[in-house]
């Protein structure tokens, strides 16, 4: 697909580090998303495009617009919804700069393809300059209904799971537990409940013939679900949700949470680690999926996040495990019970939408940044990349390196690593102290299964160990914390 402008530079976009592109949708000829910081929405057709500034919103300077990628189709419209500052307002906070929530809006807009036309539906704020709204961060359609099923969970008031009746262009609240995401499940639509920070905690089902909800509840390190055995630490956030195979797969920092509601419960949920680092929030963050040949593609992100001002003690430690990057973005395909690396790319890929034979990224260089690292501009190079779809399916993945550092994993585990579509897998290690290291191999199959647990001896100084023999997936973990130890996954083709 050939575009008028397809790049773009550090402009004009008050907020905390940068945003980039969201809520990628081809739909009728029209491919849509919202450049964030910048707060400016994009629709190109043919070789034009039409730019939507918010200015229904509100005045300018603005900015934000989406960071959660909520968008749905229905018919011939487009329905995208985020939040907008408008206008932006600066405050002083222990002598930084920082943004004041003011002005800050939840927003719904829809947008007609026939009539090439912009309307907002909703907007909401607090008007307060410490608190905001929940953002909208996913859009499904009701078709029973006739309306739109809102999830909001980052914010400080009003909060849940929203209807949008599209006759009356009326909110209003149908569950007072925060949700992220959502899909549609057989006839109902699921949302996780995720409590402030600390991410995921269940799942709720809206049942939309009967209009009544159903819930599951997950444990707090989901140990018990976890398919090597071990717990995963928090935050446990969730990144996207999709429908595929009579599952849910709910993927988070950290892996997916897969569930069958076939199964009895007991047997119906499983965690199947993918790229967990532990305290670095590496994974399929701030990202979408989309659904490619009956499989789900997905980034997992290197730098979703980040902390530049370290202004107090506590954001010390916080700031060196989450700026701290062990591998490159991996853009991973699932079709059970294969997880397979399709490429590896750089710091973010912020939304992805597949237009025929490619499928079209939205990249970044940048995370979104703390709360003491605000600018009045996007600091973020971002742009759409285009990918040949067959050249991917078809071709191995570059050679690649894991950097692992003992400090962030401490004695959990960590890992789930892809290696099935690798010639050579290699684990260098650089260690201070005697040890013992486990090594889980596993697979996403329906249900996953455990294959085997190794147990290997490590000595003071150097170790290596080839891991060409393992298949599918595979976990690690120390029996001792070694804050000092370095390990290398070495990965070639």
């Amino acid at each position: 697909m050939k575009l008028p402008i397809y790049k773009f530079r550090p402009v004009s976009g008050a907020e905390w580090g940068s945003g980039g592109i969201f809520g990628l949708k081809y739909h009728m000829g029209v491919l849509y998303f919202t450049l964030s910081f910048d707060a400016k929405a994009y629709f190109f057709r043919d070789d034009t495009f039409r730019r939507y500034d918010f200015d229904l919103v509100g005045p300018e300077p603005r900015s934000g617009g989406d960071t959660y990628n909520a968008v749905e189709v229905v018919d011939n419209k487009i329905f995208f919804g985020g939040w907008v500052h408008s206008p932006v307002r600066y405050k002083v906070m222990d002598k930084y700069l920082t943004i004041d929530f003011s002005n800050k809006y939840s927003h719904l807009h829809q947008y007609d393809v026939y009539e090439d036309r912009v309307t907002l539906l909703w907007k909401e704020s607090t008007g307060l300059e410490n608190e905001w709204v929940g953002e909208v961060s996913s859009i499904t359609y009701d078709p029973v209904n006739d309306g739109l099923l809102i999830s909001r969970a980052d914010g400080s008031r009003s909060l849940g799971v929203f209807r949008f009746n599209l006759r009356e262009e009326k909110m209003e609240l149908v569950s007072d537990k925060p949700s992220l995401k959502s899909s549609i499940m057989s006839d109902s639509v699921c949302f996780d409940v995720s409590i402030g920070i600390n991410g995921i905690y269940g799942i709720q089902c809206l049942d939309l013939i009967r209009n009544s909800w159903s819930f599951r509840w997950f444990s707090d390190d989901l140990k018990d679900i976890s398919v090597d055995g071990e717990g995963v630490l928090r935050p446990i956030q969730v990144g996207s949700i999709a429908s595929a195979y009579g599952r849910l797969f709910i993927f988070v920092r950290g892996g997916v949470i897969v569930w069958d509601p076939s199964e009895e419960v007991g047997n119906d949920l499983h965690f199947v680690r993918l790229y967990d680092f532990c305290r670095k929030d590496y994974g399929p963050v701030r990202t979408n999926h989309v659904v490619v040949g009956g499989g789900i593609v997905i980034p997992f992100n290197a730098y979703p996040h980040g902390i530049l001002r370290i202004v107090k003690d506590e954001l010390k430690w916080i700031a060196k495990n989450i700026n701290y990057i062990p591998v490159s973005t991996n853009l991973l395909y699932i079709t059970p019970p294969n997880v397979r690396v399709l490429t590896s790319l750089g710091a973010r890929i912020t939304s992805v939408e597949h237009i025929g034979s490619e499928l079209v990224l939205g990249a970044n260089t940048m995370a979104n940044l703390g709360i003491y690292d605000a600018t009045p501009f996007d600091v973020g190079e971002r742009e759409l990349l285009f990918l040949n779809i067959d050249s991917i399916l078809t071709t191995n993945p570059p050679s690649t390196t894991i950097k692992v550092l003992g400090s962030v994993v401490g004695n959990n585990a960590w890992g789930g690593i892809p290696i099935n579509n690798y010639r050579k897998a290699t684990l260098h290690m650089k260690t201070s102290k005697d040890n013992k290291l486990k090594i889980y191999e596993y697979d996403l199959g329906l249900p996953p299964t455990l294959h085997n647990v190794d147990l290997i001896d490590v000595k003071v100084g150097k170790n290596s160990v080839d891991l060409s023999n393992y298949n599918n997936l595979i976990s690690f973990k120390f029996e001792v914390e070694d804050p000092n130890a370095e390990v290398y996954i070495i990965l070639k083709n």
